[in-house]
């Protein structure tokens, strides 16, 4: 998993304390080998703000989505949750998924890679149907 584009990221305070417990516990459960060297990475150079701050096209934590698939142009729309809320029936996506990862605060127009057991896949976030932060702006 990887950007084409070497674009900045955001995340918010929140997500990022909570991205960290969702980590640890992760690695402390026995027989579990994710490899969240890419989430860890993702984390650790993106640009922290307050949630109230957080641009409103970026997928943040519980976000829904839609990308479109540069190869064949379909469009796809998905939900960004945390582990214990993934539902792929749903196209509810794990953070800790290589693509949901990928996608996390990135915003729209931004192209990720996706790789995937048949190559490589490239999508583009088209849209940010639904931002939780997006909601807590307030207007003075």
């Amino acid at each position: 998993m990887a950007t084409l584009q070497a674009t900045e990221i955001y995340i918010t305070d929140r997500d990022k304390e909570r991205l960290h417990e969702t980590i640890r516990k992760v690695k402390s459960e026995k027989g579990r080998h994710d490899d969240l060297s890419s989430l860890v990475a993702e984390i650790e150079r993106a640009t922290v703000v307050e949630q109230r701050n957080m641009p409103r096209n970026v997928v943040t934590m519980n976000s829904r989505f839609s990308v479109i698939d540069m190869e064949t142009s379909e469009r796809f729309r998905y939900t960004l949750v945390y582990p214990e809320d993934a539902d792929t029936s749903a196209n509810k996506i794990s953070v800790l998924a290589p693509v949901g990862a990928a996608m996390l605060g990135y915003g729209i127009g931004a192209e990720i890679e996706w790789k995937v057991p048949s190559g490589t896949r490239r999508f583009q976030i088209a849209k940010v149907d639904y931002q939780p932060e997006a909601r807590r702006h307030y207007h003075l």
